[in-house]
């Protein structure tokens, strides 16, 4: 009987240890979610309507731009604008025109996004924030002007027409840094409608002594004694996906009272 007694004396110490270690562990109510989210990885690419419709609506204007976004991280994307505009511009003094230009040329734009969205399963939306830093190549030409005489002495009806009408400055520049926030929605599958807010700071302007650079494009106008510049994009783009990848999640904060 002695032996037998030993055997269930250590059967019996050692269910005490196993329930020991059992209890000293947490035990996790929360249900594990076992579904993989897995996000679309590509090139976005689209265009600027915007820029397309003023375009067919205002004579003194054309212009287009290519926008595109390329995902590197599950927030952060590599983004651009590549344009070229063309605008005309009328200058007078109260009613009387007192010179206009054409300003025509191309720019590049290029930074980074940050979505800020957090979406549900199945969406692709951004609420972005990013920057760019663009430069911009371009030539203005002064079509006409008439010179400011206070004195109208030799023309009392309208001022003196100017010597050079239809001079052409070239091989103007300039870059500038932007901030801009903006939102991108998917419309349909892969397709998706955006639109930003632009902020920008003039960063060089080389011009011409003799003429002022007034219009840049990609930036809009140049306010005397000031460089800063607002612009805008309304953009309609397609999603060309390469590859799909899983969304991390997000650690859950465990309960100290299930512990």
């Amino acid at each position: 009987m002695l032996p037998m007694s030993r055997y269930f004396t250590s059967l019996l110490f050692l269910c005490i240890s196993f329930a020991g270690i059992s209890q000293s562990e947490p035990v996790n109510l929360q249900p594990k979610d076992t579904t993989e989210h897995k996000q679309q990885y590509g090139l976005r690419v689209g265009a600027d309507l915007n820029r397309l419709l003023f375009s067919f609506l205002d004579e003194d204007y054309t212009g287009f731009e290519v926008a595109g976004d390329f995902r590197l991280t599950q927030k952060l994307y590599l983004a651009g604008e590549l344009g070229n505009e063309e605008k005309t511009i009328f200058e007078d003094l109260g009613n009387t025109p007192l010179y206009n230009y054409t300003s025509s040329g191309s720019y590049l734009k290029l930074g980074v996004e940050i979505n800020t969205y957090e979406n549900w399963f199945g969406m692709e939306n951004s609420i972005i924030l990013g920057g760019r830093y663009a430069f911009s190549t371009f030539s203005q030409t002064l079509n006409d002007y008439k010179i400011y005489d206070s004195n109208r002495m030799f023309s009392p009806d309208d001022f003196l027409a100017g010597a050079e009408p239809g001079r052409e400055y070239s091989g103007l520049s300039a870059s500038w840094l932007e901030i801009l926030m903006g939102i991108k929605a998917e419309l349909f599958a892969n397709i998706y409608v955006g639109m930003s807010a632009r902020l920008g700071f003039l960063f060089t302007n080389t011009e011409d002594d003799q003429f002022p650079n007034l219009w840049i494009p990609g930036f809009n106008r140049v306010t005397d004694g000031s460089n800063f510049g607002v612009s805008y994009n309304y953009t309609l783009s397609y999603l060309i996906p390469f590859y799909k990848k899983a969304k991390k999640k997000k650690e859950v904060p465990s309960d100290p009272q299930n512990q």
